[in-house]
């Protein structure tokens, strides 16, 4: 499985089209004279974890989105806390939800053997994104590189930038915004719920007081709350897993829309982007009817996804270890 993610990697390095706004000072050949086989040994690490546990790559595309929403895509999320940091780890976002961290160390720790204090941390995200999404049947794309890691973390910001599953959709929208992220990239991106899963306490409300008047969400399909009830009490069992996309939980496919379009969006924020506008609307059926233009758009908004507020140049560091700040 290793030896495919490679392939795949390779693949994508020679066929993808150089025709993606690559922003900044952000170089998709950043690495190839000083450490050109870090792309290999991040796509290696990515397929033998993904071996092993189908549900790691949608953990470690989370945990791209949720460092480049907090401060710009500068590996913050990754930093355990000290004296100095308080580590977004314990944010209400990422508190009991954000993980993949160990397979984070695994391919830092090869970087650092073949090529020492050269890839960031924040370059190992971005290319763990991709790979996931390529190893689970989903789009590749050209990642940008250059990126270096930041001196500290912002357990605020990661407590208010990062989208939560019960926002209204003009609050969702605005969070994009602020990341100079549009419309299109919204829909695009959340359409990575096509993998993955939410606890419990994410949706609970959706089941049993959506408005704060006792009554379900009347946007959530009601055989499909019944079939979720059991599993998600009005009480207790706040920890349990459901999968984001029931049908095909652990293929990145346009599944996610069209479960939308059939009122089974899991979170709130999901099935929003049918009913809170019809600018969103229409970009939900577009994808649920048309994979190809899903996968392109995706695509295309990971890479300006990647692209928010990165370290470059002498900013910041590269880190030796991704859970704590150089001492030199």
């Amino acid at each position: 499985m290793a030896m495919f993610a490679v392939a795949l990697v390779a693949a994508l390095l020679f066929s993808v089209s150089s025709a993606f706004p690559w922003g900044g000072q952000l170089d998709p050949h950043f690495y190839d004279h000083s450490c050109p086989q870090a792309q290999q040994i991040v796509a290696s690490i990515v397929g033998k974890a993904h071996y092993h546990e189908p549900r790691m790559a949608a953990s470690l595309l989370r945990l791209h989105f949720h460092d480049c929403f907090v401060k710009g895509c500068d590996a913050s999320i990754l930093l355990d806390s000290s004296a100095s940091v308080t580590s977004e780890k314990r944010s209400i976002p990422n508190k009991d939800s954000a993980r993949g961290f160990e397979v984070v160390d695994e391919i830092k720790a090869a970087l650092e053997a073949a090529c020492p204090r050269t890839v960031s941390c924040a370059d190992v995200l971005a290319l763990a994104a991709r790979d996931s999404t390529v190893v689970t049947g989903g789009p590749g794309w050209i990642v940008p590189l250059g990126r270096r890691d930041s001196l500290g973390a912002s357990i605020q910001g990661s407590n208010n930038d990062i989208p939560a599953p019960n926002n209204t959709l003009p609050t969702i929208i605005t969070k994009f915004k602020l990341q100079g992220l549009d419309i299109v990239d919204l829909v695009a991106l959340l359409g990575s719920h096509t993998i993955g899963n939410a606890r419990c306490t994410s949706f609970r409300q959706r089941l049993y007081n959506q408005t704060g008047n006792g009554l379900p969400d009347f946007t959530l399909d009601p055989a499909a709350a019944a079939i979720l009830r059991p599993g998600c009490p009005r009480s207790g069992g706040d920890q349990n897993l459901f999968f984001l996309d029931h049908v095909t939980p652990f293929k990145f496919d346009n599944q996610y829309y069209k479960n939308l379009l059939l009122r089974q969006g899991l979170l709130s924020s999901d099935e929003v982007l049918l009913t809170g506008s019809p600018a969103t609307a229409g970009l939900v059926k577009l994808y649920a009817s048309n994979q190809a233009i899903f996968f392109q758009h995706f695509a295309r908004s990971m890479v300006k996804m990647g692209n928010v507020s990165p370290l470059t140049g002498g900013k910041g560091e590269i880190r030796s270890n991704c859970r704590r700040i150089n001492r030199n």
